[in-house]
């Protein structure tokens, strides 16, 4: 259990930092443009960058939620978690911020209710 709580913690937060820069950074920098082109020009070294978090960060941020969602799901399995609650975890990891009050959360739970085998 020690293992996969670990496991599941990273995951959730890389999932969680990379959706956050890709929301906050990436995709205000490749589409300000759109809405003022005096702000980010189309072309220039910013809308290029974000352009670039968006389409690198956000294939990556794919790949690895799957690892998040089979991670948090084998987590549930194991500790025997409610159904609302594993959904909530689950959905909670596409939402920035909230992946890391899901993920203290499920901690928590699993500490508490695990703390002989951690």
């Amino acid at each position: 259990m020690k293992n996969l709580l670990l496991a599941y913690r990273v995951m959730a937060t890389v999932v969680g930092v990379l959706l956050i820069v890709l929301v906050l950074v990436g995709l205000p920098l490749n589409e300000l443009h759109l809405v003022n082109e005096s702000w980010f020009a189309k072309g220039t070294d910013a809308q290029e960058l974000g352009n670039w978090i968006s389409l690198n960060l956000g294939v990556a941020h794919g790949w690895l939620y799957m690892i998040f969602v089979f991670t948090a799901f084998i987590l549930s399995r194991r500790a025997k978690w409610e159904i609302g609650f594993t959904l909530v975890t689950l959905i909670c990891g596409t939402i920035p911020i909230l992946s890391f009050w899901s993920e203290h959360r499920a901690t928590a739970k699993v500490r508490e209710e695990f703390a002989a085998e951690l």
